[in-house]
């Protein structure tokens, strides 16, 4: 890496297991998807590890390695009779440090909050530090907003300093968007995938995939980013991949 490079592409995907709307455990479809965009890093969800209907692979690792991935982190929230599942990160630059952050509300199904932090090598001895949350949130209103509750005390978020590059992207299932204030005014991020116009703001739709309603994917930020781009992937084989699109968004570092 020179200092010359001042970009960086994040995508956000919430893989389904790699089991398409026809069914069918496809991870060759993942890896085609997200190679096309070529990303920096990438915050999966729903990602197997062992388990029988995904031919109990370790998703993440054969992931990582189909896209020349040279780092990775899984993050497993939820145990199966055999296997589990969860988040997993993938990065072209080193990750100096894991956590996984429990975000399950008494009895409901397991949910968490992947931790990294990742640095990126500008060249000339500089550092860029960039502290990322990839996460999966509850399918009911107050789950969520107390797990939103519990990742905004989390120590992990808590100590990362104000002016430091910070992500917190993935599927956050919240149809209206009344997290976002939250998020945004809580936490001090700015949503990365909002459409501003006169009148209102709304999400960029990446739920369900063949026909896209919800924007359920999302990605906030706050340090020293400046948004480029957001959109969804365009291509037609996403629409049958996962029930949900990938959101690529393109920053520069400041």
């Amino acid at each position: 890496m020179n200092s010359a490079v001042t970009r960086l592409r994040v995508v956000t995907y919430n893989i389904h297991r790699a089991i398409g709307l026809d069914r069918r455990f496809q991870p060759e479809r993942i890896v085609r998807i997200l190679g096309d965009h070529d990303p920096d890093i990438v915050l999966l969800q729903e990602v197997d590890e062992g388990a029988p209907r995904s031919r109990e692979q370790d998703m993440a690792r054969e992931l990582a390695a189909a896209l020349d991935y040279p780092y990775y982190a899984a993050g497993h929230n939820v145990s199966l009779r055999k296997g589990r599942y969860g988040n997993a990160t993938l990065s072209r630059h080193p990750i100096a440090r894991e956590r996984n952050i429990d975000l399950t509300i008494g009895d409901l199904k397991r949910r968490g909050c992947q931790h990294t932090a990742i640095e990126i090598d500008r060249g000339r001895g500089s550092l860029f530090r960039l502290e990322v949350f990839n996460l999966h949130l509850g399918l009911a209103t107050q789950e969520r907003q107390r797990q939103a509750g519990l990742l905004l005390r989390s120590k992990e978020f808590a100590e990362v300093d104000q002016r430091c590059a910070c992500i917190v992207g993935g599927d956050f299932n919240d149809w209206l968007s009344r997290l976002r204030a939250l998020f945004v005014e809580g936490m001090g991020l700015r949503c990365a995938t909002d459409l501003e116009s006169r009148h209102r703001t709304r999400s960029i739709k990446s739920f369900p995939s063949f026909a896209p309603r919800g924007g359920l994917d999302r990605l906030y930020y706050r340090g020293k980013l400046k948004l480029v781009s957001a959109q969804t992937c365009r291509h037609q084989l996403a629409r049958v991949a996962s029930d949900h699109l990938p959101v690529i968004v393109d920053f520069e570092l400041g």
